[in-house]
């Protein structure tokens, strides 16, 4: 097992999620420059050792077909994960090329996403969230939500969000 590899195929998905977003015209309004750099760095280190491979082309088929409303489905980042670690323990020149990308993206923060959240419902001063929470807005790195669901509060001090909470 070659460390890292999981993150990486998550920020590698969530490229080309991003890159099918913008196609279809839905690019985020703020883009993360660094991070967004970063990312586009590992794509390439990425697509360039696996070139063709069926896995790669796989996700990105998932990706494009969902125009940037899902990410690729798990069976499909499994078969990610073992292309790319078979190519990291086979090439250790790419294997430290792959963790100093990815440290490189990890630097730039950390990326949080709700995506198609369900519903939040609190009652008798309950709190109940289904997005990202960042009190006070701490936190370096992006954040964003995209088709969450309802929030209900109910009652004296409840509280309910399905977005991203600075609160």
């Amino acid at each position: 097992m070659v460390p890292g590899v999981e993150i990486a195929v998550g920020y590698v998905c969530a490229w080309l999620v991003g890159k099918a977003r913008r196609v279809a015209g839905r690019a985020d309004a703020e883009i993360d420059q660094g991070l967004d750099a970063g990312m586009d760095r590992l794509h390439r280190l990425v697509s360039a050792k696996l070139g063709t491979d069926p896995a790669l082309a796989r996700a990105r088929e998932e990706a494009d077909a969902g125009e940037g409303e899902r990410e690729p489905s798990e069976r499909t980042r499994q078969r990610l994960i073992l292309a790319l670690e078979e190519a990291a323990e086979t090439d250790h020149d790419f294997a430290a090329a792959l963790a100093q990308a990815l440290a490189a993206v990890q630097a730039a923060g950390p990326v949080d996403v709700a995506f198609a959240t369900g519903t939040a419902k609190a009652t008798n001063g309950a709190t109940a969230s289904t997005g990202v929470v960042r009190p006070g807005g701490t936190g370096p790195g992006s954040a964003t939500a995209e088709h969450t669901g309802d929030a209900t509060a109910d009652g004296t001090n409840s509280k309910a969000s399905t977005g991203v909470d600075y609160s």
